[in-house]
């Protein structure tokens, strides 16, 4: 059986997957037949096209295609602030699958009786980005200089991640869709997104990003937690778009991550490369992120820091599409998170959930689901040593 679609539906499909024509050449020998319409694809042959381009089966029979369109606003560092480009397939399925986890965690807090999350909505526009970030250290129960105190970037991001979770706050890193290596999230399309509720606010950081660039990008969320703004940016360079709110979330996460009263009397004259190299290092952040702060408390002059921008946004190695380093358990510590897997094992075991609905929550099904809140214990306990 031969079934008749829509060439613009086509053709839709395979940008939102971000595949090229000659990938669909090679995997369907009739492709461009199909889009000529003069050979029409098996009902079979189109099964598997939506399989590949990961694309709702009935979608494809529609007479144009249909608006695809994020849930949130999407924040963009370059060109028109106010252009809003096709979301791709995968940050679309990454967001409703974070969507999906925040109602059911949402549902199961409130039937257990525990209260909203005073970090939401607990700033307003306007106010001084360090009282803001005062707020939020406050909340997450850091010290000033807690990643100063830390011996690396690799331990001051987890204790920050860790402090978010213990917070109340769903925070998730993933650099693919679900547990699926095929489908990379791209960190120029998005390093991170922001979904408001009063009890299950959450954060989703690109782990595709370079590990600095990862903290950032969490301090910038957790100002948009604060002011109860979700959205999902780019900030690529570290540089916010030119909406209010992005501003003042990016002020916020800089002096959430370098204060200005611990960076000032450290600030020495001499090789500036040198000092914002040390700088990065003792406050586990990028250069680029020390050399904006200088900028911005007049440290730096824009001369000053036009003259080592390009030396400072050097393309970092690629980073791995998660923290795991090849651990699947230690990847699930990062894509799941323990509060959120203890809070699903918790329901099914009291049969308050299904174990098809759990699957779908985390990712993760039969022996692997069984496994998966020991195995995070195991993980956090290593960690903690």
């Amino acid at each position: 059986m031969r079934v008749h679609v829509e060439r613009s539906v086509l053709e839709w499909a395979i940008q939102r997957a971000g595949k090229p024509h000659e990938y669909l050449s090679r995997t369907f020998p009739k492709w461009r037949d199909w889009l000529n319409g003069t050979v029409l694809p098996t009902y079979s042959e189109l099964r598997r096209f939506a399989s590949v381009t990961h694309t709702p089966f009935g979608y494809l029979f529609l007479d144009k295609p249909p608006a695809a369109e994020l849930p949130i606003p999407l924040y963009r560092s370059y060109g028109d602030p106010h252009r809003q480009d096709s979301p791709s397939n995968n940050l679309l399925d990454t967001v409703r699958a974070m969507k999906g986890r925040q109602e059911w965690m949402r549902d199961y807090m409130i039937e257990e009786g525990q209260d909203p999350n005073p970090l939401v909505r607990s700033a307003q526009l306007g106010e001084s980005p360090a009282d803001v970030a005062d707020r939020i250290r406050a909340s997450l129960g850091l010290s000033l200089t807690w990643n100063v105190d830390e011996r690396d970037d690799v331990t001051a991001l987890r204790v920050f991640r860790d402090a978010v979770e213990r917070a109340g706050i769903l925070v998730f890193f993933n650099g693919i869709v679900g547990n699926n290596t095929s489908r990379r999230l791209e960190v120029d399309e998005f390093r991170g997104f922001v979904l408001i509720d009063d009890y299950a606010p959450l954060v989703f950081v690109n782990s595709a990003d370079a590990r600095v660039a990862r903290t950032f990008t969490l301090a910038h969320e957790l100002a948009h937690v604060a002011f109860g703004l979700e959205a999902a940016f780019d900030l690529r360079d570290a540089r916010p778009a030119r909406q209010r709110e992005e501003q003042e979330c990016n002020a916020v996460a800089a002096e959430l991550l370098v204060p200005a009263h611990l960076l000032r009397p450290v600030w020495q004259p001499g090789s500036r490369q040198e000092l914002i190299a040390a700088l990065a290092q003792r406050f586990k952040v990028s250069r680029l992120v020390i050399a904006y702060r200088a900028m911005d408390m007049g440290l730096l002059t824009s001369e000053e820091f036009g003259a080592l921008r390009s030396r400072l946004t050097a393309p970092a190695p690629a980073a791995p599409a998660s923290e795991g380093g090849g651990s699947f358990w230690r990847n699930q510590y990062w894509r799941v998170g323990l509060r959120f897997a203890s809070a699903v094992y918790g329901a099914v075991k009291s049969e308050a959930l299904l174990y098809t609905d759990a699957y779908n929550l985390t990712d993760c099904h039969g022996a692997t689901f069984d496994r998966l809140l020991p195995m995070l214990m195991e993980v956090s306990a290593v960690a903690d040593r």
